[in-house]
C-alpha cells in the first residue's frame, strides 16, 4: 500500500497534494496496481471529501484538536502513530516547507529511509537533484519499509491525475497528543504575513532577470503582470539586490514553481533559475541573447527588446 500525506491549512487542500498523488498513481502502477491511501491531519470535513471525491485511494482523517493548526511536534507524533498500524510501502508527501519541517523528524523517529525532492520514479528507484540541479541522482531506499518521499513541486503535473468514477471512503482515527511534547508553534505573523505570497499555487507567473535593467523599470514587468492576472517572480540577483522581496524569489535557493504559464522576462536561464521553473505547463521566454540557455526549455521564445515587446503585448491584452 502506498500512502499519501495530504497537507492543508484552514481547510484548504494546496494543489501539490495532487502532484503527490500522480506520483503515487506512477508508483502504485510499477508495484502491481499497489492501493493507494490518503491521510488528512486535522478534522478537515471539506478537505477529505474533496480528496475522497476524486476516488483516487480511500481517505483516513487523524482527528486531535492539536492538529487544526499545524505545528511539527503534533504532525510528527500522530503520523508516528498511525504509520505502523497502516504498514505502507511508501509514505509520499509534496516537498513544501511544511513537508520539510517535520518528516525528516518523523522518519528519523521510525528509523526509516527519506528521500527528498524527488522528480521520477521508476519501480523502487527515485530520481533526485544534486548540486543545485546539475546533477541527478538515482536513489534505491534501503533499511526497509516505510521509504518517506517527498516530490518536488512542478515535477509531476496536477492535472495527470487519474481520477476514479465513484467516491472514495472516508473515515476517521483518533489519536492521542501530548499536548507538553508540543515545543513549537507557528507565530501569528509567520502565518498571515500580509506580504507573503505563495508562488506554488500561482496559476501564472511574470519573473524579471537582469535584463531589467534597474529598479525604476519593474512597472514594465508589474503592468504585464496585472494584465495578465498572474503574480511578478524574479530571478536571484533580482531579490539580492533588493529590488524584489526573497519571497519573490525563483530557483534553487527560493520557491520551486509550476504555473500553466510562466513569462521570463530578461532571465538568461542559469541552472539554478531552471530547477525552479522548469515544470512550468508553458514557458514564454523574451531576451535580447539569442543564446540564452532559456531559450532550450521556452515552448515561446522571442528575441528582441522587452522594453518593446512587453507594452505591445499589454496592448494587446488591453484590447481584449
Amino acid at each position: 500500500m502506498i500512502l499519501v500525506v495530504a497537507e492543508q491549512r484552514a481547510g484548504v487542500l494546496n494543489r501539490a497534494t495532487w502532484e503527490a498523488l500522480v506520483a503515487a498513481q506512477l508508483l502504485a502502477q510499477q508495484s502491481g496496481d499497489a492501493p493507494i491511501r490518503i491521510v488528512v491531519l486535522g478534522a478537515s470535513d471539506a478537505v477529505a471529501q474533496e480528496l475522497a471525491g476524486a476516488g483516487v485511494g480511500d481517505v483516513l482523517v487523524l482527528a486531535d484538536a492539536a492538529l487544526e493548526t499545524y505545528t511539527p511536534d503534533a504532525y510528527m507524533m500522530a503520523l508516528a502513530q498511525a504509520i505502523p498500524s497502516l504498514r505502507p510501502e511508501f509514505v509520499l508527501l509534496p516537498h513544501t516547507y511544511q513537508t520539510r519541517d517535520f518528516v525528516p523528524a518523523l522518519a528519523a523517529r521510525l528509523d526509516k529511509p527519506l528521500i527528498t525532492d524527488v522528480t521520477a520514479v521508476s519501480g523502487s528507484t527515485f530520481t533526485r537533484p544534486m548540486f543545485q540541479g546539475k546533477l541527478a541522482a538515482e536513489v534505491r531506499p534501503s533499511g526497509g519499509p516505510p521509504c518517506f518521499v517527498t516530490c518536488q513541486i512542478g515535477a509531476f503535473r496536477a492535472d495527470r491525475v487519474q481520477k476514479g468514477s465513484a467516491p472514495s471512503a472516508v473515515s476517521r482515527q483518533p489519536v492521542a497528543i501530548d499536548r507538553a511534547g508540543i515545543r513549537q508553534t507557528p507565530e501569528a505573523p509567520f502565518q498571515e504575513a500580509t506580504q507573503s505570497v505563495d508562488l506554488t499555487q500561482a496559476a501564472r507567473i511574470v519573473a524579471v532577470g537582469r535584463g531589467i535593467k534597474s529598479r525604476e523599470q519593474l512597472p514594465v514587468a508589474e503592468a504585464l503582470a496585472k494584465a495578465m492576472g498572474a503574480e511578478l517572480a524574479a530571478s536571484r540577483p533580482i531579490c539580492d539586490s533588493g529590488w524584489l522581496p526573497m519571497e519573490r524569489q525563483i530557483g534553487s535557493s527560493g520557491q520551486t514553481v509550476a504555473p500553466k504559464l510562466y513569462v521570463a522576462l530578461g532571465i538568461s536561464g542559469a541552472i539554478q533559475h531552471l530547477v525552479g521553473m522548469k515544470g512550468s505547463r508553458t514557458i514564454v521566454a523574451i531576451n535580447k541573447d539569442a543564446d540564452a540557455p532559456i531559450f532550450e526549455v521556452a515552448d515561446y521564445g522571442i528575441v528582441g527588446d522587452l522594453f518593446e515587446i512587453v507594452p505591445a503585448i499589454i496592448a494587446e491584452l488591453e484590447k481584449k
